[in-house]
């Protein structure tokens, strides 16, 4: 194995800037994430105290019923350190981890966390943060598996007849273990195989939930570097949560109209954002019977969901959060000033959209009393194979070119190359001919009568239509005598520039796990990689 760096394309204006630390952007921030800021990062939170042994407590008990390794019990152990920091990530809590960019993320904070605890000597703990209370299951409850030429998508058959968070919806085992099944049948069995099969079931029999199931899979591909998971979906992290529900409520206006503000800002400047706010969102979610209603803000001050479904007054709410926190979550505002809250966080790793939407959240933060922690957008990587390797160099393609627009023109372009002189130049050249030859004739027939002149232009995309008809069957019969050259590059298309886009929001790593064991995300995770690079690309 070896990772290499590449550039990427297709990135928006807001993350490039964001990379070249353009002010433009940078000043919707408090620290650059590639300068020197950590020290002075550390310094900043030493002025802070936050409730560790509740949290440590909290930590331990979530992460014994998922049956961590010893290492993260030694990382939580660590927090009680008032020296200790985190660094800390997040994300749904995907089937069989989701997409490949939620291990990406999980290595990023490792990578993040191990270098910074060497750099400032102090500990330096990887937290990653599921996001529990998400109820679009929709979204999680399927996975790609690789398949030519198209990814094949295999979705759960557990229809949810309600809407609840991730974290309370119980597992069907019966079809969850069929789902399973069904997966390990399009693999082919290798020495790892039977291992993988036994780990997956193991974890989903002693799980109650979804996001238990997601934990204790991650658990296990990281066993060995001590990774702390929280539950943000956990009644017991609601209740340490409680006085930092209240200061939101209280800070609301600030908070509702800084985000607006900042929003409003980006735009000008011509940044494109994935977050609505308005100056009245609460930024908070009550939940009443299995629904998670958003809040705002109405014109006399209460608080109120967007359909009426229920009103409170502020007094109401601030009672809720005190007696019966579990009844509230945050939204994709104050998600992150409940992480700063809640953690001593050195650094917050994320996805570019992620990082697009916190440009708007600086003022959020400043409401509260908080700085902003340094943003750092997290790794980016792209798992080429043996055989879509040899498929590259067999073809001459490049790695860049391939990863950012695929390879379908390429492919178009070599398939005519086969054929001397080339099919489309033939017949775009035999059609000129044609059009040439018969423009007398309709001529002639416009200068008889109007309706013959529809005839005779009615007649040469007869002869348009029957040129295509053989240019289509020359093309099918090239594409039969090279059958296992065009496989090759759906094969690589498929692998690295899945549904047009990055191989890590469309590939499960369950096919590599298969093929190579869970070795090479530990290679991965213990190859140091810049955070400066955009994309790396692991050849195995």
């Amino acid at each position: 194995m070896h990772i290499d760096p590449i550039q990427l394309k297709a990135q928006s204006q807001l993350i490039t800037d964001y990379r070249n630390n353009k002010e433009e952007i940078m000043s919707f921030f408090d620290y650059s994430p590639y300068n020197d800021v950590y020290e002075q990062r550390v310094r900043d939170l030493n002025g802070r105290t936050f409730e560790r042994e509740k949290l440590t407590s909290v930590l331990h008990k979530m992460n014994h019923q998922w049956d961590a390794p010893l290492s993260t019990f030694n990382n939580i152990d660590q927090l009680n350190d008032a020296k200790s920091v985190v660094v800390i990530g997040g994300q749904q809590a995907g089937l069989l981890t989701g997409p490949m960019y939620t291990i990406n993320k999980v290595i990023s904070i490792i990578q993040f966390a191990r270098k910074q605890e060497e750099e400032l000597g102090i500990p330096v703990i990887p937290v990653f943060w599921i996001a529990g209370e998400d109820h679009d299951f929709d979204e999680i409850n399927h996975i790609y598996l690789p398949n030519v030429p198209q990814m094949k998508k295999y979705k759960l058959g557990h229809h949810m007849m309600e809407k609840k968070s991730v974290s309370d919806i119980p597992i069907d085992r019966s079809v969850l273990s069929a789902w399973v099944d069904n997966l390990f049948e399009q693999l082919h069995e290798t020495m790892y195989t039977k291992d993988i099969y036994d780990t997956i079931h193991t974890a989903m029999e002693k799980s109650q939930t979804y996001a238990d199931f997601f934990a204790r899979i991650i658990h296990h591909l990281f066993k060995d570097v001590g990774v702390v998971l929280i539950d943000s979906g956990n009644k017991e992290v609601r209740q340490l949560e409680s006085r930092f529900f209240q200061d939101m409520i209280k800070h609301q206006p600030g908070i509702s109209e800084g985000v607006f503000s900042a929003l409003s800002d980006l735009n000008k400047k011509g940044y494109q954002v994935s977050l609505e706010s308005g100056p009245h969102d609460g930024h908070l979610f009550y939940h009443k019977d299995n629904e998670r209603i958003l809040l705002t803000r109405d014109h006399s001050g209460d608080w109120v969901g967007k359909q009426n479904e229920i009103r409170l007054t502020t007094d109401e709410l601030m009672f809720t959060a005190e007696n019966n926190p579990e009844l509230l979550s945050n939204n994709v505002v104050t998600r992150p000033l409940m992480q700063e809250l809640l953690f001593p966080t050195l650094a917050f790793i994320g996805g570019p959209g992620e990082v697009g939407y916190w440009a708007g959240l600086k003022q959020a933060f400043h409401t509260m009393d908080l700085k902003m922690p340094p943003v750092l957008p997290r790794l980016s990587i792209t798992v080429v194979e043996r055989q879509v390797a040899k498929a590259l160099e067999r073809y001459e393609i490049d790695i860049v070119s391939a990863v950012n627009d695929g390879v379908n023109i390429k492919k178009d372009k070599w398939l005519q190359s086969k054929s001397n002189p080339q099919v489309d130049e033939l017949t775009s050249e035999i059609k000129k001919v044609i059009e040439k030859a018969h423009k007398p004739l309709r001529d002639l027939a416009k200068d008889i009568r109007s309706d013959l002149g529809d005839l005779s232009e009615k007649n040469l995309s007869y002869l348009y239509r029957d040129i295509d008809f053989i240019q289509g069957r020359l093309v099918k019969a090239l594409e039969e005598k090279y059958a296992k050259e065009l496989y090759e590059f759906d094969l690589i298309n498929a692998s690295l520039h899945p549904h047009g886009g990055l191989q890590e929001r469309v590939w499960n790593p369950l096919q590599w796990v298969n093929e190579y064991g869970m070795e090479f995300i530990s290679y991965i995770t213990m190859t140091p990689c810049s955070f400066e690079k955009e994309h790396y690309v692991v050849y195995l």
